[in-house]
């Protein structure tokens, strides 16, 4: 199953993380984290509601040249201090694209590695490069072991196709323009590669539920699933039927939905359709098979550029 993922610093502005959800994204990369004494400010306070929004979270280290050791310390200690050393979190990740540290790169990188396995007790760890390092700079059967996966920025807007392959290579962060309900702006999107999934890049090797979602309230145009739910169950519920949730949320097998999905009510009064973007799609051509326009669906769904969407967004269709 393909999974797919945001990462998030201090320049992406988050209205809303059920929305978030709501567009099929299951886990959010945080930076924590730069050189010795660089702490993102506000990563820490959005963790958890991301958490709790059904978003597996995890945090990441910006690499800078020197003091490894010193690097290490301070990546570890705001993981503990973030709630993201135990099960239910993405494994550390260690980001290197600072040009300075091209020149003995592979040795930083096992070094790094070494470090932040004895100072957390977690052996699995993600190493983030883009195409050019993962093709001219960095060598990981050096350093890449069975507990290391790899994750390649390539933005070609071509989801789990980023033009180089390796055994390890788990995910593909393919735009750095994407557009997520929830998230004000673009924001990098990511996926997970052939047989990698969510799980395998989390320190326990499982993706947990989300917590309990939010009460539903009277009259709701849309409904938030919840642990052990089922489609005809939440028919039943709200006076409909499995087969007009299953159309009017794209569903194609009614029996895997997932908890802290959003879905769309029949008889809402909206008109409750949803598009999952594919590879080659264009927004003039959604709307042109839809019966709408490009600017109403860029409005319904803050898209700013409505020449960038992405294979696997999820589109609400007016």
């Amino acid at each position: 199953m393909t999974d797919y993922g945001i990462d998030v610093s201090h320049w992406n502005t988050i209205t809303n993380w059920e929305a978030v959800r709501g567009n099929n994204i299951s886990f959010a990369s945080f930076k924590l984290t730069e050189s010795t004494d660089y702490t993102d400010p506000t990563s820490a306070a959005r963790i958890q509601p991301a958490r709790s929004a059904g978003l597996v979270p995890g945090g990441y280290h910006f690499a800078r040249p020197g003091n490894v050791a010193g690097q290490v310390a301070h990546f570890a200690g705001q993981l503990r201090a973030c709630g993201l050393l135990g099960g239910g979190s993405l494994a550390p990740m260690l980001d290197m694209e600072a040009a300075e540290l091209r020149p003995g790169a592979n040795a930083f990188v096992s070094d790094f590695i070494s470090r932040l396995r004895a100072a957390t007790g977690i052996r699995k760890v993600l190493v983030y490069a883009n195409i050019d390092w993962f093709t001219h700079v960095l060598d990981p059967g050096r350093w890449a072991d069975d507990d290391v996966l790899l994750w390649i920025a390539r933005y070609n807007g071509d989801p789990g196709n980023p033009g180089w392959s390796h055994p390890r290579l788990a995910v593909h962060q393919h735009t750095q323009h994407g557009n997520v309900p929830g998230v004000k702006g673009t924001v990098d999107r990511d996926v997970t590669m052939g047989p990698w999934t969510l799980a395998n890049l989390t320190v326990d090797g499982a993706a947990p539920s989300p917590g309990p979602a939010p009460s539903q309230p009277p009259g709701s145009s849309s409904y938030t699933v919840r642990s052990g739910d089922t489609l005809s169950g939440i028919a039943a519920r709200f006076g409909t039927t499995v087969a007009a949730l299953a159309s009017l949320n794209s569903i194609s097998d009614p029996n895997r939905i997932y908890a802290g999905q959003t879905l769309r009510l029949a008889g809402s009064g909206a008109a409750g359709r949803r598009y999952q973007i594919r590879p080659g799609d264009t927004l003039s051509a959604i709307a042109a098979r839809n019966g709408t326009t490009v600017g109403a669906i860029a409005a319904r769904n803050g898209i700013t550029n409505p020449n960038r969407i992405n294979a696997g967004q999820w589109l609400d269709l007016p």
